[in-house]
Parts: structure tokens; C-alpha cells; sequence
């Protein structure tokens, strides 16, 4: 049997410093060749750019990166589909001579990369059709009421703007009787690959102050205009890019169930910072459960964190 290919996760919670790290450790240590698999939920999306905090071009050239700008806003991308594109990537960059890092802060993407995609049943059209005419007709918040008392815990895991995996859980539940959270992880990793599990962590003060200046950064980079140029060819919260923090607290919806953008600049990048730090407890929270888990403290100068980084990736390629 093949030596297995190794692989890098590398998860941050948003503005934990992950773009800066990797450039510390490829481009300026140079520890080995490398390519980026982006596990990031709403950089797949092409158009929004800023308020993804995507890496910028000149970042993308110096170190290639996968999974980004592959998806319009309206399309939906899923953790099967980023498990499948991933495990490509993952296997395109070793074959280039390259070290795959798969690097992002959807902790849902990278847990099922690494134990394998819950087994389970196949959609029911016709249940899924009702739904969706339930969802309209009574409300998402009625829906998640009745998805929390049959299966609390793929409802709490679900964000109330997340009409498609709120839809996708009950259509579960009502055509096989068992809640989505019950069915098992299967697969393993779906292929010939080992992991090392790297989280950076920092403060909780460091952490929220680095998001609050981030927020603020991209606002003064042009989010505004980005968010205007995005409704104007169409797009709005129905959209699954456009539910992302950073664009749909940007809208409001009127009786006539039109939508119309905010006005109030400062009020939208308060709620969007907020919203922000609330996601990146969250995120710290899901990723924790990942079995085999190696925190790295990233609050220090960003050569220290390098460092113990490329100390944790020695160890792992010399096993």
C-alpha cells in the first residue's frame, strides 16, 4: 500500500492571523513547497471578496491556492462537495511536489475531511418541495421550532438564515424518521492521506479586537460599494453567498418581501462585528471536537508562532 500523503489542517477562527502564518512559514522559511486548499464556506463565492477576507491576488500568487472563486452566489456548495474537491486538491498538490495545508475556519468542512461524511438517506424531492412551501408559508423560525423538538442538535448547529441545511435536517428527519445528527461519520478520510490538526488561539480579547479592526478595515476598503454591486446584478440574502457576516446585515427586507440596502454604514459594521466575534466562538467551540486536535498559540510575534509550527510539521513528516 501507497505511504500515505500528509497533510496539514490549519484552522483559525476569522482574523486569527492564518494567511500571515502561512507566508511566514512558505515564503519567508521557506519550509517546504506548498499549496493552499481554502476551507472557507463563502470564499468559493466569486464577487465577494472583501467581506471574505480573501487573500489578496498578490498572497495567491506567491503561494497557489485551491477552492477559491469556484461558485457563483446563488450556487449552493456543500461540505460533500468541498470534501471531494478538497481530497483533489490534496492530491493534485503532492503530485506537484507540493505539501497540502488546508487551510480555513468552516470547522464543519474540515471535521468531515478528516473523519468522513455522515452517512445519510438520499434527498426526497417531494418532501423537499412541501418543505419549501412550508418555509414560505410559515416562517423559518416556526421551522427550526419544530426541527429543535425532534433533533436538537443538528438545529442548534444551524444558523436561522440557513434555510437550506435547516430544510435538508427536516427533510431527514420526515422521510426516514431519524434526526440528520443521529446518522453516523462514515468513509474515514476517504482516502490515503494522515492529518495533522493544527488550531490557532488566541485571547478572547485578542481574538475580538483583531475582528473589530478587520470589520472596520473593510469598510474602508470598499464592502459598501462590493455589497452594491453584488445586489445590483441581483443577488440578496436568498442567495446562499449573500447570508455570509459581512453582507446580510447590509440588508433589509420590506413588507412587500423586496429587500433595500441599509443606509446606516456604522450601525451595519457594529452588527457585522458583533455578529463576527459571536461566529468565532462558535467556530472554536465546533472545531475543539475534532479528534486529535494541537492548539497553537498565535497571540505572540508571528515568527514564535511560526516556529512552533514548523517544530509540530518536523515532527509530523519525520513520522
Amino acid at each position: 500500500m501507497p505511504a500515505a500523503i500528509p497533510v496539514i489542517i490549519l484552522f483559525g477562527p476569522t482574523a486569527s492571523g492564518k494567511t500571515a502564518l502561512l507566508d511566514e512559514l512558505f515564503i519567508r522559511w521557506k519550509v517546504c513547497p506548498g499549496e493552499v486548499i481554502s476551507a472557507d464556506s463563502m470564499q468559493v463565492y466569486r464577487g465577494m471578496d472583501i467581506g471574505t477576507a480573501k487573500p489578496s491576488p498578490e498572497a495567491r500568487a506567491r503561494i497557489p491556492h485551491h477552492l477559491i472563486d469556484i461558485r457563483n452566489p446563488d450556487e449552493q456548495f456543500n461540505a460533500g462537495e468541498f470534501v471531494r474537491l478538497a481530497r483533489e486538491a490534496c492530491l493534485g498538490a503532492w503530485a506537484r511536489g507540493s505539501l497540502p495545508v488546508v487551510s480555513g475556519g468552516t470547522g464543519f468542512y474540515l471535521k468531515n475531511l478528516v473523519l468522513g461524511l455522515p452517512e445519510a438517506p438520499p434527498s426526497a424531492p417531494a418532501v423537499r418541495a412541501a418543505l419549501k412551501e412550508e418555509l414560505a408559508r410559515r416562517g423559518a423560525a416556526a421551522l427550526t421550532e419544530e426541527l429543535a423538538a425532534h433533533d436538537p442538535v443538528s438545529a442548534g448547529r444551524i444558523h436561522p438564515n440557513d434555510s437550506y441545511r435547516l430544510l435538508r435536517a427536516l427533510e431527514v428527519f420526515r422521510a426516514s424518521g431519524r434526526p440528520l445528527s443521529s446518522y453516523s461519520q462514515t468513509g474515514g478520510d476517504g482516502g490515503n492521506f494522515r492529518f495533522l490538526i493544527l488550531g490557532l488561539t488566541r485571547s478572547r480579547e485578542d481574538l475580538y479586537r483583531r475582528i473589530d479592526e478587520r470589520c472596520a478595515a473593510m469598510f474602508r476598503a470598499g464592502l459598501p460599494a462590493e455589497v452594491e454591486r453584488l445586489f445590483a446584478a441581483g443577488y440578496t440574502p436568498l442567495d446562499p453567498g449573500l447570508r455570509a457576516i459581512g453582507y446580510r446585515e447590509f440588508f433589509i427586507e420590506e413588507e412587500n418581501g423586496l429587500w433595500r440596502l441599509s443606509r446606516d454604514l456604522a450601525g451595519v459594521e457594529a452588527l457585522a462585528a458583533r455578529n463576527s466575534r459571536r461566529y468565532a466562538k462558535r467556530q472554536i467551540t465546533f472545531f475543539a471536537s475534532i479528534p486529535g486536535l494541537k492548539w497553537i498559540e498565535a497571540g505572540g510575534p508571528p515568527e514564535e508562532t511560526a516556529g512552533a509550527v514548523q517544530r509540530e510539521l518536523a515532527a509530523f513528516l519525520q513520522t
